[in-house]
């Protein structure tokens, strides 16, 4: 089992859920809101104001997959998330060694 992390562009996400929900036996995954820098400089801070508002709006995607999935999450993944341009994010992939669903059974209770 694997779990894939992408920091993409935020309207990239109706698209990439679109193309995933589509594929058999997708997962489901998790969407937060980030914030994010490049390595490239193109604009130097001048004041505090700045230096703290200096980030692109990202979206973090994230996939826990069967191993098997993983290829074809990825690629479907930086095909949707591909603009062309610097900033279009990034994508990894780490392994998961263990994986529960929570969930609460109706009607069952310990005395």
């Amino acid at each position: 089992m694997k779990e894939i992390r992408a920091i993409i562009r935020p309207q990239k996400i109706p698209r990439l859920r679109e193309v995933l929900r589509a594929l058999p036996g997708f997962p489901g995954m998790t969407i937060s809101k980030a914030l994010g820098c490049g390595s490239t400089v193109r604009h130097v801070p001048h004041n505090i104001k700045e230096e703290l508002t200096d980030f692109t709006d990202k979206v973090r995607v994230e996939i826990i997959a069967p191993d098997e999935m993983v290829d074809l999450l990825l690629d479907h993944i930086v095909q949707v998330a591909t603009t062309g341009q610097t900033g279009d994010g990034l994508v990894w992939v780490t392994d998961v060694q263990k994986a529960l669903f929570i969930r609460k059974t109706v009607g069952t209770e310990s005395s």
